[in-house]
């Protein structure tokens, strides 16, 4: 093959060598540009991202979930008496110590005695006097009797004779009558405690004259072991009140004023037969031991009613549901770190705890703290829950 020939043969594979060459140095710079724009662009996607929320999250688990009704109340002695004088007459003692613990039966006052014991005397003494008129009348019945058998004595007197005998039985039962009604007139001037308890500030001092009719007691007492409580709840609470009693015991926590310090635990005792129509409300009455006696009589308290223990209900803290337009509702932690809105349905709550009907699955995490500043499908990072003594760090 001559020159001229294999000249026009090389020309197309030379072209076609030098467009390879051409691809190759422009996909080198491409990938050149590429690697040094792909920090940047990364650093710009990033700052365009919004940032994390800062929440804190708790768990929903299963628990048993005890429910209770509250009510504003009064301590009520269980006992209470006041100490009157019953007679007339000088106070000569009051031996009691304001403020002590009595036992039923403890002298509490004694009133002067001599003119009750006199009466009784005289009483005691008239019995013995138609005592005696009745034997010899007696005896006088007998002889008429055996006379009037042989025909030496009337009828008549033996009629008169019997109705004089008669006549002096009834005296005798009306002087049994006279020595125990002076025996009580006696025995009230010694003023015993008709229960335990304990007295109160003493209010007439000995020395002064007391009378049956007086309006001022000499003391009080009260028993304070075991004691009520009266408190009332709304009248819708009737059903639920009943119900439980028919289960069985109902127990009552009472608490302070503030709602925070328990002072004993009782049983409920009654529910009253009417309901307050002024007020829509029933009043129920709780018996406490009150061993230790921190329940006082006239103290106000907060009564706790414990209706059912519901065993393992489903529960989130309190501070994890949240009302929304369209009703409760809580921001629950997806899996891929994101926020995600839950409608809820709920049951009562209890302590820090609330029940969840529907909504929530054992398990999922709600957001109880941080939720203002979320939205939907926002991406969150979990804080963890403050240490119990960071508050009280110096």
């Amino acid at each position: 093959m001559s020159g001229d020939n294999v000249r026009p043969l090389l020309r197309p594979r030379r072209r076609w060598i030098w467009l390879v060459g051409i691809a190759i140095i422009l996909t080198a710079v491409a990938a050149g540009l590429w690697r040094r724009a792909t920090p940047e662009d990364a650093r710009a996607a990033q700052s365009n991202a919004p940032p994390a929320v800062q929440v804190t999250v708790a768990t929903a688990a299963r628990r048993d979930v005890p429910i209770y009704l509250s009510g504003l109340g009064t301590v009520q002695a269980s006992i209470t008496v006041s100490i009157h004088a019953q007679v007339d007459g000088t106070l000569q003692e009051v031996p009691f110590t304001e403020g002590q613990q009595v036992h039923k039966g403890d002298v509490l006052a004694r009133i002067d005695p001599r003119l009750f014991q006199a009466a009784l005397d005289q009483a005691k003494a008239k019995k013995a006097q138609d005592e005696a008129q009745l034997i010899a009348a007696d005896k006088d019945l007998v002889r008429f009797t055996t006379l009037g058998d042989k025909g030496f004595e009337t009828q008549q007197n033996i009629d008169q004779q019997q109705a004089k005998v008669d006549q002096l039985k009834g005296a005798i039962e009306a002087d049994v009558a006279a020595i125990e009604s002076a025996q009580t007139q006696l025995d009230y001037t010694t003023i015993v405690a008709p229960s335990d308890g304990r007295m109160g500030v003493r209010l007439v001092d000995p020395g002064n004259i007391v009378h049956a009719a007086d309006q001022t007691a000499i003391a009080t007492l009260t028993q304070t072991r075991p004691i009520a409580v009266l408190f009332t709840l709304p009248s819708r609470s009737l059903d639920d009140v009943r119900d439980a009693m028919a289960r069985g015991p109902v127990e009552v926590t009472a608490f302070d004023q503030d709602n925070r310090a328990a002072l004993g635990t009782g049983q409920l005792l009654l529910v009253d037969n009417v309901i307050d129509q002024t007020t829509a409300t029933i009043r129920l009455k709780a018996m406490f031991p009150n061993d230790d006696e921190r329940l006082w009589p006239g103290e106000f308290v907060n009564a706790q009613l414990l209706l059912e223990t519901r065993s393992q209900a489903l529960t989130i803290p309190a501070s994890a549901v949240q009302r929304g337009p369209n009703g409760l509702f809580t921001w629950v932690v997806t899996g891929a770190g994101t926020a995600e809105m839950r409608p809820l349905r709920v049951g009562p709550t209890s302590g820090d705890q609330t029940e969840v009907v529907a909504g929530l699955a054992e398990g999922d995490r709600v957001v109880t703290d941080g939720q203002y500043r979320l939205q939907q499908n926002a991406p969150v990072a979990v804080s963890p829950p403050p240490s119990p003594g960071a508050g009280n760090a110096s």
